[in-house]
Order: structure tokens, then sequence, then C-alpha cells
């Protein structure tokens, strides 16, 4: 992380800062008054936390006398002698960087690993924390996002507006009291930036009027005329109402809401949404802090994504929305196995009948109070109706980064009075994540690292391993070729395999899974390990079979291709290989990182990479976003066999 400029280390240039007090006064010159203002500041000593303002506000924790004189406005000399004050009393250290002049910082910089520390950079809106405690990262994460987490460095928070839009407060003085506990005092200008950005997320709202028909609202005629209808036309909006209302066309709420987030300015639904058949529904599970924290919030703003890491409880604390909502409920998969594991869990977990529960996909047709379907199904023209027809009080939409998708925006239209979204990594190749938070809700979620040190969720180890060549014609194959050709020979490096047969063979008694990106190589190691090779195109009801025994421990070792990326959850899984398919998205690495995040420790992941090849670069690229998240990320090459 670097400054907005760079740290002044020499001399010559804390000489020049010392040097900018401005020019001498002869002191015969100046009035009584001057000399007696001079007086009363040399009265006021300089404290060990105007030493922490001055840092602050510079931007760096070693400063020359000049500088804070200069920062707190003081003289020149009378800081001096309170910074030698200071020192003497063991407040602050000394450090001569040549004759003159002398820098100091806190003495507390030498044991700062020990305490909590927070640091504001107003002008980049971030904030540093050294060794936060759980409270200060459950207020930071109500108006802040957590950019980096990592024991060594501290955790760098960033500000954004969006953070600031989906604030869970009703005021803003509200949300400005809860950045300053998190902050520990106020900080004045990020303040001023912050109270910009809430005015901007309540200057829109969809509302219903006494007639039916949506209105969209704007605070003034002049947001109205100058952002609205700029950016809305004739396919969004009927006509004017008055200077601050306009007749918003049927079915095109969930396009302006997109367009005015896109503009910086989110729109509040205050519409009176069908709420659907009421549905007592009571848990069977008590849910965590954290997941009754999600929960909340959910019921505070009515929408929302659950984002937390595999393994955190994502569908358990959907199920507590649920039993928040009482209404009937229609859930959104990717697959239909996660479309059988979600009926399994409801009936498991919730008071709900199993005839209350029904799956619309390509293998059943039922639409019952609580519905669990595919995406594709949903976004189909002629099954449709069938959902439309049907008044939904909530609609959870799961792996939800899937929603901006074209084939699945479709199912959007099914705006119901509550929406809720699921996913571990919100985050898309194509750019596109910011409309899973316009079209579902906004994000709300614990950070990884608060999970991890609180023992809900294993940290696993993570290792790149770069693996050499297994043969001289891959290799050769490899120069030669161009583009796309280059990684999927680089994937399928035959070398792999043995690697994957001595990490195995490391680990006896571990679960295993076996991740691969192409079917011949999948099919190639399943057959060397002599294990099942599960993918797409292995049987539903084969699919099944295998997870269930290796759910029941009758089976410890599985070669799984993308089709275990999403839907498929295998909690005893203790190490994770991935042979292939680092190459593909940062939410890829997250889904097969996260297959052996349980609360059982000792987890795993090996992730293998064709030494000097670009899916080096690829793995090495993907795995930093789980390393912003807290995760250790550890790198080893290995040497070739001798005679290579």
């Amino acid at each position: 992380m670097t400054d907005e400029r760079e740290p002044n280390t020499d001399a010559e240039e804390f000489a020049a800062a010392d040097s900018d007090d401005g020019s001498e006064v002869d002191d015969e010159s100046r009035t009584v008054a001057e000399r007696n203002a001079e007086r009363r500041d040399d009265d006021r000593r300089v404290t060990l936390a105007e030493f922490h303002d001055a840092c602050q506000r510079e931007g760096r924790p070693v400063l020359t006398a000049g500088a804070v004189a200069r920062t707190l406005e003081r003289p020149h000399e009378s800081v001096s002698r309170d910074l030698d004050a200071l020192a003497d009393r063991g407040e602050l250290e000394r450090l001569s960087v040549s004759t003159d002049p002398v820098v100091w910082y806190p003495s507390e910089l030498e044991d700062l690993t020990d305490r909590e520390r927070v640091v504001v950079f107003p002008k980049r809106r971030e904030i540093v924390v050294d060794r936060p405690d759980q409270f200060t990262r459950a207020q930071l994460s109500q108006f802040a996002h957590l950019a980096d987490a990592n024991g060594e460095r501290g955790y760098r928070y960033v500000v954004r507006p969006e953070d600031v839009w989906q604030a869970p407060h009703e005021s803003f003085d509200a949300l400005a009291r809860t950045m300053r506990q998190a902050l520990g005092e106020r900080s004045e200008s990020l303040e001023e930036w912050v109270h910009s950005q809430w005015d901007r997320a309540h200057q829109f709202r969809l509302t219903t009027h006494e007639d039916g028909y949506t209105v969209l609202e704007a605070k003034s005629p002049e947001v109205m005329g100058n952002v609205a209808r700029q950016k809305l036309d004739e396919d969004h909006v009927h006509a004017p109402i008055s200077e601050t209302e306009d007749w918003v066309r049927e079915g095109s709420e969930a396009a302006i809401k997109r367009l005015l987030y896109e503009a910086g300015y989110p729109v509040q639904d205050h519409r009176d949404l069908d709420a659907g058949e009421a549905l007592p529904i009571d848990l069977r599970v008590s849910l965590r802090d954290y997941q009754r924290t999600w929960v909340d919030r959910f019921a505070e703003a009515g929408e929302g994504v659950f984002v937390g890491p595999p393994g955190s409880g994502k569908t358990v604390a959907a199920m507590g929305a649920m039993a928040h909502v009482e209404g009937e409920t229609l859930v959104l998969v990717p697959s239909r196995d996660l479309a059988r594991q979600w009926a399994d869990a409801v009936a498991e977990y919730t008071s709900l009948e199993p005839g209350q529960i029904g799956q619309y996909h390509g293998g059943r047709k039922e639409v019952r109070p609580v519905t669990i379907a595919t995406y594709q199904i949903a976004g189909m023209d002629r099954h449709r109706s069938l959902f439309d027809d049907r008044e939904w009080g909530l609609v959870i939409f799961d792996e939800c980064q899937h929603v901006p998708s074209d084939v699945y925006r479709r199912s959007t239209h099914l705006q119901s009075r509550h929406r809720l979204g699921l996913s571990a990594s919100p985050i898309r190749e194509d750019d596109r994540q910011t409309e899973i938070f316009t079209l579902v809700g906004p994000p709300i979620g614990t950070d990884w690292q608060a999970l991890f040190d609180a023992g809900f969720v294993a940290e696993p180890e993570l290792e790149i391993r770069y693996v050499p060549w297994g043969d001289d014609e891959q290799r050769n194959a490899y120069v030669s070729a161009e583009g796309r050709e280059k990684y999927r020979i680089a994937a399928q490096n035959r070398g792999k395999l043995e690697e994957v047969r001595y990490l195995l063979s490391s680990h006896p008694d571990s679960k295993a899974l076996v991740f691969v990106d192409y079917l011949e190589q999948g099919r190639e190691i399943a057959d060397a390990l002599g294990v099942p090779f599960l993918s797409g195109e292995t049987p539903h009801h084969e699919r099944r079979r295998l997870l269930e025994e290796f759910r029941r421990d009758e089976r410890d070792l599985l070669v799984v291709s993308r089709v275990g990326d999403e839907g498929i959850d295998l909690p005893t899984a203790d190490l994770a290989v991935v042979a292939s398919g680092l190459g593909g998205s940062r939410r890829q690495g997250t889904q097969r990182a996260g297959r052996t995040m349980r609360p059982a420790g000792g987890a795993l992941v090996y992730v293998l990479a064709t030494r000097g090849s670009r899916e080096e670069d690829f793995a090495r690229r993907q795995l930093q976003h789980l390393g912003r998240k807290g995760m250790t990320v550890r790198e080893r090459t290995l040497e070739p066999a001798e005679g290579e």
C-alpha cells in the first residue's frame, strides 16, 4: 500500500520541511499582543494525542519538529521543546537522520502489534487497522469495505459510495456515531464525503400510486431533470406526473434502478409489492451471532445479498430470513443438484412438511408454498407464468453472481416484496457485479477473517506449487501454441499427475477432492488413481450416489470437474488439489478453495500450476483475491526430476 506521494526519507527533504516555517521576523517589530499570544501557545504543551493527530494529517508515522509545528499551527521552538519532553518521558523516540534535522515517532510503534491501532487517510477514504477487535470490525463493516486482510500488514478498509448507500442506519447522525465509534474520533473530511453520499442515496424512490401503478419520485425538480430525465427514456417511463414524479412503465423497475445506480443515485424501493400467502415457519436450528446480524439487516432493508465464505452457513441464514418473512418462497438455484440439497435442508432445518416443499426443474415439476427452481427454467417463457401467477413473499437467488448473465436476468422480473441473494464471491470478470446489488439488493456480510478468528470457519492452508513439465512433447507444443491453446496445454501438463499422487500419499488419512477444468485430463487422472470422475456428463442419479457415499465416508477421493464449483456441498472434505482451473475467474478460485472451508480445522488446498507458463501468472493473480480476504497463500517451486 502506497501513499499519494513518495515518503520523505532523505535528510535533505526533512531539512527542507524544517526550514519551511516562515521567514524570521525581528523581535522588536512584533506587537505586544503577538508576543503574548506566542507565550500562551508556549504554555500549552504538545501532547502525545496531538502528535498522533499530526501523524494522521501528514499521512506517515515519522515526523520532523517542523512538520508537527506546521500541522498543529504552533511555534517551532516550543514544539521542539515539547517533543524533547515527550521523549524524556518515553512516549516518543528520537532518530537523527543527519546532523540536522531530527525525526520523531511514537515509542508505541515498538509494540503496535500488541494492540489495536486505527489510522484514517481521509483523502483516499482508507482506514488501516492493526489488530482490530471484533467490535471495531463489526462497526467498520457497516460503512466500509475490507479490501485487504493480512495479519502482518493489518487490515485495510476502503469507504466506497456503495458502502455508504447500503449502510444499515435510519439517519446520517446514526451512521456518523457508528463511524466515530469505529475510528475512535471524528474525521471531519471523511464524514463530509460520507454525508454527501448519504444524500445521494436518498434522492430517488419508487412508490406505488393509489391507482396501482409505480411512480418514480425525486427529492427535487433539479435532480429529477438533471439526472433521471437525462438517463431514462420512453422505454422506462410513460410521462411526467409532476416536476418531481414520473409514471413508470410496468416491468421497467429493475432497469430504472440499475441505470440510476450506475449514475451514482441508488433508488429506494418503497413499492407495495406482493407479500404472498402467509406461511408460518419455525427454525429447528439456532443461528450464530453473525447469521442473526445478517437476518436482522435483511429484515430492516427487505432485500440484500448474504456474502460469506463457503461453510459460513448462508443457506441456514436464508432460512432465518424465510422465518422472518413467513411468506411463500421461491428459491432460484443454478442446478438441479443444488435444488435437491435445498429441499432436503429446508425439510431438515424448518418446521415445514415435505408436502409444502417442491422442486421445479428438468426432473420434477412441483409448485408448492416453498418451491426450488433452476434459473434456466424460471427464465423460460413457457414456464414463466407458473411463477408469475403465484404471489411470492420472498424470492431467494442462490449463487446470485449468475443474476447479471442475460440468460438468468430474465428471472429478476420476479419483483417480490422481499429479495435475498447468496454468494461466497459476488465478483464477475465482466465487471457487472454492481447489477447484482441493483437487481437483488445490497451486500450483507461478515469479513472472512472474522469468521476464521472466531472459529466458525476453518482457514485452509493454501499453497501454489509450480510443477515442471512432465515431458518434452508437451513443453514443445506449448512453445509453438498461441492464445487460449497455450493455457490449455499448460493446464493439462502430465507432470501434474505425479504431483497429485505425491500429495495424496502425503495425506493418507484425508478426504480429498481433485479439481480439473478439462474432461480429458479428469478421465486420465481418475483412471490412474482408480476413482470416479464426477463431471457434467455424469448422470444425475450417479452423481447423487457418489456424493452420498463421499458424505457417509464410504469414499475418500473424487475427481471433480467444473460441476463442483457451485451447487455441491461436500462438508467433510479436508484436502483439495486443484490440478487445473484457476485461469477462469476469481470466483472459481474462491469456490474451489472454499470446498475445504468448514468448522473442522486442518484443511489444505494445493494449487498446481505449470512452472514458467502463463498458468503460473493466472494462479498467482486469481489467488490474490483470497489473500485479500485474509487467507494465507504460500508458494513453492518444484525442481524437475534428475535426467530432465
